[in-house]
């Protein structure tokens, strides 16, 4: 009896060990990423205003005093528009003045004229001297001269008063006064910036290393600050060659490829860099599996639902991410989290719609 009862507790035991080793390992649930093909390198965000591309500081063309600034700053004017007048005492003063010269010299040519013309009738009648009538022809000629210098200065006179008129030739917004109503101005002094709002850019400042890596194969994407959803493409138009003493920082114009309406002039924008670059595609660095000197990752079969590893070639890594050359294919899912714990062809659980 003894003897059959150790023979059915043994058969016990290695029932119970059979079971043991038939049974199915536990499903492993996982993190993972879906691996995105990456084309460009980011190489910054800048933030930056949209201004005119054609600027134009206006000055009076004759000195004086200001008296009326007509336009306030942000004020789109046409062309012809006034923008500001001097006091146009003196102006009117030469004017008067060149008005009464004009009309003294007028007096003498027309005199000049009957003299000559009485010299010529006396002469061709035989009564009258040669040299008489050298005299008056001579007189003639230098009161015409005169009177042509007369006219030229009353030209000159209206032209000096028109001057102290200051008038856009062109269709513009009004972006800073330089001078106020009462402030004495010279000939030429700047006194008001006109920008032209229909062609627009974008004006960023660069840090000096970056700007002199600047290339053809840039892509400048520009947004809205307030709306990051308005935005369009630029390429660099023009880098100012010499940085900034205090920032030393270089800026850069950008033309944009279209404008959109929200662009007005002085937005708030973010500009962002990105350079083209050969495929390959950034993931976490916490599926990064390094032994035996091999860079792997775990791969998911996301038919059989299991896992197996993969050989990747790095080419860059950074505290949070690394960049892979080869070894993962766009749309294939890849684990992120307890890489060193899991084992190959593995079943694991996952997340279909983690991005």
């Amino acid at each position: 009896m003894r003897r059959l009862l150790l023979i059915l507790s043994a058969g016990l035991l290695l029932a119970a060990c059979g079971s043991e080793e038939e049974a199915p390992e536990p499903i492993r649930p996982v993190l993972s990423v879906k691996v995105e093909p990456q084309v460009q390198s980011q190489l910054g965000r800048f933030a930056g205003l949209i201004e005119a591309r054609f600027e134009s500081t206006l000055g009076f063309r004759v000195g004086g005093r200001i008296a009326r600034r007509w336009l306030d700053v942000g004020a789109q004017v046409k062309p012809g528009d006034t923008l500001a007048t001097l006091d146009p005492t003196d102006q009117q003063n030469q004017l008067r003045a060149a008005e009464g010269d004009l009309a003294k010299v007028q007096a003498q040519w027309i005199n000049a004229q009957a003299d000559a013309r009485r010299q010529q009738q006396l002469y061709d009648r035989g009564v009258g001297a040669q040299a008489q009538l050298d005299i008056a022809q001579t007189n003639l000629k230098t009161t015409s001269a005169a009177l042509e210098q007369a006219r030229s200065a009353l030209s000159q006179a209206q032209d000096q008063l028109d001057y102290s008129t200051l008038r856009t030739d062109h269709a513009a917004v009004i972006t800073a006064w330089q001078a106020e109503a009462g402030q004495t101005v010279t000939a030429g002094q700047a006194v008001v910036t006109l920008a032209r709002p229909d062609v627009k850019e974008a004006v960023i400042d660069l840090p000096i290393g970056l700007a002199e890596q600047l290339n053809k194969d840039l892509t400048f994407t520009v947004a809205s600050q307030l709306d990051p959803t308005i935005n369009t493409t630029a390429t660099l138009r023009e880098l100012e060659p010499q940085a900034d003493a205090t920032t030393r920082t270089r800026r850069a114009r950008l033309t944009l490829a279209s404008t959109p309406a929200a662009f007005h002039l002085g937005t708030a924008i973010s500009v962002t860099l990105s350079s083209d670059v050969s495929p390959r595609s950034e993931l976490p660095l916490s599926a990064l599996l390094e032994r035996d000197g091999k860079t792997q990752v775990w791969v998911i079969d996301t038919q059989q639902k299991t896992v197996g590893t993969r050989d990747v070639t790095l080419i860059d890594r950074t505290a949070d991410s690394i960049v892979l050359a080869s070894g993962v294919q766009p749309g294939e899912r890849v684990v992120t989290a307890g890489v060193n714990s899991l084992k190959p062809g593995q079943k694991v659980t996952f997340d279909e719609d983690a991005q």
